[in-house]
């Protein structure tokens, strides 16, 4: 395993237990889409079909479980949990994301590696993947309010197959006849849809001196530590520059 399989792994890893963090500690959903959890359980299911019977590593198998066992507690937790899945904005969440099950599916039938029922999965596992994402990144297109882990979750997934890509350059270059064409268009497909929240995500750091900066003074002001009249226009001037930005970033979306 060279370093970007595993980097990516991690990176994977990690935005699962981000997303975890949320909904366990914070007992809230809002912002994250059911659609696509929905989507990525299905993706996994037929993946691993061969967890009980194609034992490759203990790394591997482990992999396997957890991201299995994630995706259905995250699922579970959504529909289920009483306190849970009030914050759920159905509302909002309204891709239909069944029209996407269809045409992997197809696809999967006229493009495979190997016409077998394990490799057609595979395969529509690879494609369903590749556009799993979409609802998450209309419902949050929608609502325009990303709170931090939900944008670190979508910023861990995107990096996580951005390192597969690396791995997969390094792979070809460094192993005989590895070459799967399957997987790496459905992989660059994957990486463009992250392009546009990739672009507004590092846009959104030039707003946070700015926004703190705001705050702080706010909270001198509340406290009447401070009564300078400039400083008082200092946060209006302020204020007015977050909401320009934030006007002109919504009015680019």
């Amino acid at each position: 395993m060279n370093i970007f399989r595993l980097a990516g792994d991690m990176t994977h890893l990690m935005s699962v237990l981000v997303l975890l963090l949320k909904i366990h500690t914070i007992k809230s959903c809002a912002g994250v889409s059911l659609k696509t959890q929905e989507l990525y359980t299905l993706v996994f299911m037929t993946r691993y079909l061969d967890l009980f019977t194609n034992y490759i590593s203990l790394y591997n198998s482990a992999m396997k479980i957890i991201f299995l066992g994630s995706s259905y507690s995250i699922v579970w937790y959504m529909r289920h949990h009483k306190i849970v899945r009030r914050s759920y904005d159905k509302d909002q969440d309204t891709f239909r994301h069944y029209f996407l099950i269809l045409p992997c599916l197809v696809l999967a039938l006229l493009i495979n590696e190997k016409f077998t029922f394990r490799e057609v999965l595979w395969a529509f596992s690879l494609y369903l993947e590749a556009v799993a994402i979409l609802p998450q990144l209309v419902l949050l297109q929608r609502t325009r309010n990303i709170d931090n882990l939900t944008g670190q979750y979508v910023f861990l997934l995107g990096g996580y197959r951005a390192l597969y890509i690396l791995n997969w350059i390094y792979r070809y270059f460094t192993e005989k006849h590895y070459v799967h064409w399957i997987t790496w268009i459905s992989g660059l497909v994957q990486t463009a849809l992250y392009a546009d929240f990739f672009y507004y995500y590092f846009q959104s750091w030039e707003l946070y001196p700015a926004y703190k900066a705001t705050q702080s003074i706010n909270n001198y002001c509340e406290v009447g530590l401070v009564r300078n009249s400039n400083l008082v226009d200092a946060r209006q001037q302020l204020s007015m520059l977050v909401i320009g930005k934030l006007s002109i970033r919504i009015r680019n979306c």
